[in-house]
């Protein structure tokens, strides 16, 4: 019966998060062809010339228009279009403080400009030998740096909870308190997901950050034969 029963965690293991994965990728192409099929002309709608529906039409559909709208938009004729149409919704009371902030949303987490998350870290928190793992955003700018009047630098960092890392809480920390870790943030998030449970691998054989070489060290003349 124990072997029986690690061989059903095992199982679980293994189709749980793949069958859940499908699950969600079905949900998402049906719910986008949901939306676009019905504004597809039923001359270019394969669904009329076969006996059952093609599933991914409208995401393909959906792709293919959001790449014609980047290049159109790529151009000085298309930024001026969508300049005028900024300056429009600006005006509008409720709705320019939503697309405000829903295109400064998108611009930090799309742009290739942008280095959000890009590196994950441990701090000390919520108390001095208690550490949690976070992402470092950017540093402090504006007026969080200059009321905290740091003699040092300051970051933002993104500390998620568990197990669902797309909540959590912002801190501003002195960036020597920081340590960066080798990991990436997907490791970081797996980390954090499972409660440590999912550890990423390690060698231990390769330099850590900010350690320096043989080749980094400065020779004095004590040194040199």
């Amino acid at each position: 019966m124990t072997r029986l029963r690690n061989y059903f965690l095992t199982g679980l293991v293994i189709a749980g998060p793949l069958g859940i994965t499908a699950y969600l990728t079905w949900s998402i192409v049906q719910w986008i062809d949901g939306w676009i099929k019905p504004l597809i002309p039923s001359v270019y709608n394969p669904d009329t010339y076969v006996p059952f529906p093609v599933p991914g039409i409208g995401l393909i559909v959906a792709f293919v228009g959001l790449v014609l709208i980047g290049f159109f938009t790529a151009n000085i004729a298309g930024r001026t279009l969508v300049s005028y149409g900024e300056l429009l919704l600006g005006r509008m009371p409720v709705v320019r403080n939503l697309y405000s902030g829903l295109k400064q949303i998108f611009e930090t987490v799309l742009a290739e400009r942008s280095n959000s998350f890009k590196k994950a870290a441990i701090i000390e928190y919520p108390r001095r030998g208690l550490w949690a793992i976070v992402f470092i955003a950017t540093d402090a700018k504006g007026e969080v740096a200059d009321k905290l009047h740091a003699e040092t630098d300051v970051t933002a960092v993104f500390l998620p909870t568990t197990p669902n890392p797309t909540s959590g809480f912002l801190l501003f920390v002195p960036r020597n308190e920081i340590i960066e870790l080798d990991m990436t943030v997907e490791a970081a998030a797996k980390l954090v997901i499972s409660a440590g449970l999912v550890n990423p691998d390690y060698d231990k054989t390769l330099p850590r950050k900010g350690a320096k070489s043989d080749s980094d060290t400065i020779q004095t003349p004590e040194t040199v034969d």
